[in-house]
């Protein structure tokens, strides 16, 4: 069941709550400067919170809105039932299942996990596979790595590879069907299940007449709606790669949705060698050169999928597309050379929603 809990709370990774500050205001008018910038800061909220996909899902409210507690908690549990749907880690769930009777036929599926399967691959073609739901076997390749303690072998990571893959997936529109035209290939719609089921949540939201709140499914995935504490938006901070204690800016959120990838938390050592946890679907390895990537969208599971992307992609990858996508903003935080600070890259977030805070790493 879905627990409350007054005021705001902290979220582990890269996103933590902002704490000091107001509106961000100029003098006389004229543009401010960074140090007339004052940060906004979140006030009190209500949250509801519940456990799926792994993870803490809650909806955080204005505090003086308690009657929409029930409404808001109603609307909340619906995500276990997503995550029935979506996992791939019980064999009698309906995507277990597809997966499994697709190679053999063409599985109609049901209208919500049809919807949800088109996307990802949708997403995956849309970044030329720098985003990929059915990277599965190298991912298992990696644990097997990581729990052995033992780099696997190039050759070993390129037959996992192209055993099967997107290609191997054909997704019928009109009959709302997939196929698999190999053994072996599965989906798995753990990169962009937990930014569905915020957009499907923030969906019913509406319908149940709450307008004003802040959704998070694991910590990293964000979705907004309508002002807070005298703000346009919902302050969120993102956390410095390096020194998590330490705030590199603040967001104000408001009617988008918001995803960060990075490689400080998400990191593990084989043979003394550090390893980012977020492979690089195109070449089989761990992606590598970026520290940190949280990206803006209209969705929370194109913000999930696109996070992970430009995390792979890198930076040229992730400033092309979103030069092409002006709907998308992106943070981007490159692992620094030796002696050098922290130079984020910011790429179509415009300034009156984004804080930068922590000077000290930013030349």
């Amino acid at each position: 069941m879905s627990e409350l809990e007054e005021a705001g709370s902290s979220r582990r990774q890269f996103l933590v709550p902002a704490q000091a500050g107001s509106d961000t205001v100029g003098v006389d008018g004229a543009e401010p400067t960074v140090d007339e910038v004052e940060i906004p800061s979140a006030g009190d909220t209500l949250r509801i919170q519940t456990q799926a996909m792994a993870c803490q899902f809650a909806v955080f409210l204005e505090a003086e809105r308690r009657e929409l507690l029930e409404a808001a908690s109603s609307v909340l549990e619906s995500v276990h039932d997503l995550e029935a749907l979506m996992t791939v880690y019980d064999s009698n769930s309906p995507m277990a299942r597809a997966n499994r009777d697709a190679t053999e036929r063409d599985v109609v599926l049901e209208e919500t996990l049809f919807e949800v399967v088109s996307l990802a691959c949708r997403m995956a073609v849309e970044t030329d596979g720098a985003f990929d739901p059915t990277i599965g076997p190298l991912i298992e390749l990696w644990r097997a790595a990581r729990e052995s303690g033992r780099i696997p072998d190039d050759v070993d990571v390129q037959r996992v590879r192209q055993s099967g893959g997107l290609g191997d997936v054909v997704i019928d529109i009109a009959a709302r069907s997939m196929r698999l035209n190999r053994d072996g290939v599965e989906l798995n719609l753990g990169g962009i299940g937990k930014g569905f089921a915020l957009d499907r949540i923030a969906g019913e939201l509406l319908a149940a007449g709450v307008d004003s709140y802040l959704l998070h499914g694991g910590h990293s995935s964000l979705l907004a709606r309508g002002p807070h504490a005298g703000h346009r938006g919902w302050p969120v901070g993102v956390r410095n790669p390096l020194f998590p204690t330490r705030r590199l800016a603040t967001l104000l959120l408001c009617d988008r949705a918001m995803s960060t990838s990075g490689s400080g938390i998400e990191s593990y050592r084989i043979g003394g060698r550090r390893f980012s946890d977020i492979l690089d679907p195109r070449t089989g390895w761990p992606a590598e050169g970026m520290l940190s990537v949280t990206v803006l969208a209209e969705t929370a599971a194109e913000a999930d999928a696109l996070s992970t992307a430009f995390f792979a992609g890198g930076v040229e990858f992730a400033t092309a597309y979103c030069d092409n996508r002006p709907e998308i903003g992106a943070l981007l935080i490159p692992a620094p050379c030796q002696g050098q600070t922290l130079r984020p890259i910011v790429c179509g977030i415009p300034d009156k929603v984004l804080f930068q805070e922590d000077q000290a790493a930013i030349p």
